[in-house]
């Protein structure tokens, strides 16, 4: 039986160059189907798409995340392969990343830009240092060795787009989806990609201090979810130390005089280190929780994985 494809191709505004990108992702994937959602596009960028063969579909929720909510509810398909239409990503390593996943050996396939070319092909230097600073944060909060976390060239079986809960609405959607899978112990599988910067007369919707604050809040709030016990077990250690330094002020006065004089001092330490108690309890609690959530989706998964294997 001929295994479905789609390819997926989130656009907003990408009239420059989203008829290139169709004809070459066409050329690389002839089985697939190239879908691609409008997000409100103002540049007739649907209709360049229909004309060089893609199926349009529209999101008119404004936001990355809300088209890979849609996108993966809609479409069933045995592989997902999704690019942005920029044409930054070229279709050399199409073929490569739909094969690990029809073949089983992934559930995810990153195409990783970081370590091959994005570096000298990208001219925004915080783009860089942000990429930087979140692979390294989330690899040491997951103890995982993931190169690239925020690229939008990504393969995936339907196991993945059939159980991962789309959250964010913007660009932070990469980075959540990184995170899903290694908490879920999804198979992973990273390979170097080309990556060539925007054409001249393409723009980039991506704020770099907007939406790397959004990124930075969905780490600390995935991370507080999914690792409840060291999100709070690391604000109990760091009440705990404020508490016992407050509280040693007061001792050490106590063994030179032989009096308490410093009560608001000893006041304060007490309730921080109540703060710090219960930040602990609440960690143990949401960590039992968390664990409890992991086995009801792998209970889940395995009773509905023959249907999600054959949705067509």
């Amino acid at each position: 039986m001929d295994k479905k494809i789609a390819v997926l191709i989130p656009c907003y505004n990408e009239s420059t160059t989203i008829a290139k990108v169709v004809k070459d992702y066409k050329k690389a994937l002839p089985e697939a189907t190239i879908y691609v959602y409008d997000n409100n596009s103002t540049d007739h960028t649907d209709e360049i798409a229909k004309s060089a063969g893609a199926v349009v579909n529209y999101e008119y929720r404004q936001g990355k995340g809300n088209v890979i909510r849609s996108m993966f509810r809609d479409i069933d398909a045995d592989c997902y392969l999704m690019i942005d239409g920029d044409d930054t990503y070229p279709a050399d390593n199409a073929r490569e990343m739909v094969d690990l996943v029809l073949s089983g050996k992934a559930d995810m396939v990153i195409g990783d830009r970081l370590s091959s070319t994005y570096f000298s092909e990208n001219k925004r230097l915080f783009h860089n240092t942000g990429n930087k600073l979140v692979r390294s944060f989330i690899n040491s909060l997951f103890k995982s060795n993931i190169n690239d976390i925020m690229t939008g060239y990504r393969a995936f079986s339907p196991l993945f787009a059939k159980t991962y809960p789309v959250l964010s609405k913007g660009f932070e959607v990469e980075t959540e989806m990184t995170i899903f899978a290694l908490d879920t112990n999804m198979k992973l599988k990273e390979i170097p990609v080309q990556y060539r910067d925007r054409p001249e007369g393409s723009t980039s919707k991506l704020n770099t201090y907007k939406d790397g604050f959004k990124v930075i809040n969905t780490i600390i709030t995935l991370f507080k979810e999914y690792k409840p016990m060291k999100f709070f077990g690391t604000i109990a250690i760091v009440f705990s130390i404020i508490a016992l330094i407050a509280f040693g002020v007061v001792l050490n006065g106590y063994f030179k005089t032989g009096l308490v004089e410093q009560f608001p001092t000893l006041i304060v330490s007490g309730i921080v280190f109540t703060f710090a108690m219960l930040s602990l309890v609440c960690g143990i609690i949401l960590e039992v929780i968390a664990k409890k959530h992991r086995q009801l989706y792998e209970i889940l998964v395995n009773l509905n994985k023959k249907n999600i294997g054959n949705r067509k």
